[in-house]
């Protein structure tokens, strides 16, 4: 396993001051939400006006694409970079160029004839800066709180981005509607403009120094980066882990929203509370991971155990025979969600050393950006050939059948404490 940094090499406090009074964790805090929020508005935002502008569900997804392959490709570049240069005055720049970026596509919608390829071009620019802002904003977590403040500080982060990624998608859908879709991307430009003010604001981070003998290259850095985290049992399993239990995830709520719509026959009210059970779920969980002890034992089978149970609940939700029922078993779902990705988050940021944290996050960053895209495609097809409701219940079984070897297979993380 990665040994971490120790005391006397490093500049993270062993014991820090309580996150409120924080005032530099506050600010990444107020400004990565914001972040998070105005990425996923101008998600909903592009991809509905790219959709009611051309009418074509094509381009619409080129724009999904342009962000999976970016990510793919750049993922463990971005994590080297975070992890060579000032973490602090990347988020900034970047949060800048991607006020700047945005403001462009809004430009473009407006006044060009034809827009759509300054718009996929512009989108990828941006999704450059989003995957450098990304691990430079997890890495820094740490060093601002301390490993023993590591557990809460997550979970501050955790819910936050949720409830940043649920709103984001929703607000930024109703604007387009209201508005239309300049309105949202301008006002998305805005939201990232305010988190690089904030994080500026912070003034300078403090950070673990890299102890080696010679300086090295950025290619030595890339490939020491991707090596410890393959060659590592523990850093392979989490990775393996939540590329799997993201891909059944993301695609399991959409069999679920399906089902709603086309089993249940949900009326406005039941389909509202399906989608609030699983942030709801998720809240619950994180906000229970933060009330434990700052090290509480068994996190490993925690993990496990979470993702194993998860498969009965799928399956339970399949057979349900109408919306209501669902509703305390997805509210479940979102909670063992929590359970098998927030804990996993939190043991990362505490053995994994400061100085390669962006490498390991822009990795499984990488990895967990295309797997739900793919189990979405997949998913797709098959509930419309086979129904919604007997995709779940396999799927119900597979997460089972996943749940089970991961507990057989990887004994790092079942042993962990």
């Amino acid at each position: 396993m990665f040994a971490p940094a120790s005391p006397e090499t490093s500049a993270i406090p062993i014991r820090s001051k309580p996150l409120y009074r924080n005032r530099k964790f506050m600010l990444l805090f107020t400004g990565s939400t914001l972040s998070v929020f105005g990425n996923c508005f101008h998600s909903i935002a592009l991809n509905l006006w790219v959709l009611q502008t051309t009418g074509s569900a094509a381009k619409m997804s080129l724009i999904t694409v342009t962000h999976m392959v970016v990510s793919l490709l750049l993922g463990s570049v971005a994590g080297t970079i975070a992890d060579r240069f000032n973490r602090r005055n990347l988020i900034v720049i970047c949060d800048s160029l991607r006020f700047f970026l945005v403001l462009g596509i809004a430009f473009a919608m407006l006044n060009l004839e034809q827009p759509f390829v300054w718009i996929v071009a512009l989108t990828a620019l941006s999704a450059v800066a989003g995957l450098l802002q990304s691990p430079s904003s997890q890495a820094s977590i740490t060093d601002l709180v301390g490993r023993d403040r590591v557990q809460q500080a997550a979970g501050m982060m955790n819910i936050a981005d949720n409830a940043a990624r649920i709103s984001g998608l929703a607000i930024g859908g109703y604007i387009v509607a209201q508005f239309g879709g300049v309105t949202a991307i301008v006002t998305d430009a805005i939201l990232f403009g305010l988190s690089a003010l904030l994080v500026l604001a912070a003034g300078r981070f403090p950070r673990a120094e890299r102890i080696q003998a010679e300086k090295t290259s950025f290619r030595q850095d890339w490939l020491e980066g991707i090596k410890r985290v393959w060659s590592d049992p523990f850093a392979r399993g989490v990775t393996f882990l939540t590329t799997i239990v993201l891909l059944f995830f993301v695609s399991n709520l959409m069999l679920i929203q399906v089902m709603a719509v086309k089993v249940w026959q949900a009326n406005p009210l039941h389909f509202g509370l399906i989608e609030a059970a699983i942030p709801l779920g998720y809240a619950l969980g994180a906000i229970t991971i933060m009330g434990l002890s700052r090290r509480p034992k068994h996190r490993g089978k925690w993990i496990l155990g979470s993702t194993l149970l998860m498969g009965p609940l799928y399956i339970g939700i399949a057979i349900m025979p109408n919306a209501l029922a669902a509703i305390p078993l997805i509210l479940a779902v979102g909670t063992f969600f929590s359970f098998c990705t927030l804990l996993v988050n939190v043991i990362m940021r505490i053995e994994v050393p400061s100085e390669l944290q962006g490498r390991m996050f822009g990795i499984l960053g990488s990895l967990t950006s295309v797997a739900p895209p793919l189990g979405l495609t997949i998913m797709a097809a098959l509930a419309d050939g086979y129904g919604a409701s007997n995709v779940l219940l396999v799927s119900g079984f597979g997460f089972i059948t996943a749940g089970a070897a991961a507990w057989f297979w990887l004994k790092p993380i079942r042993r962990y404490q």
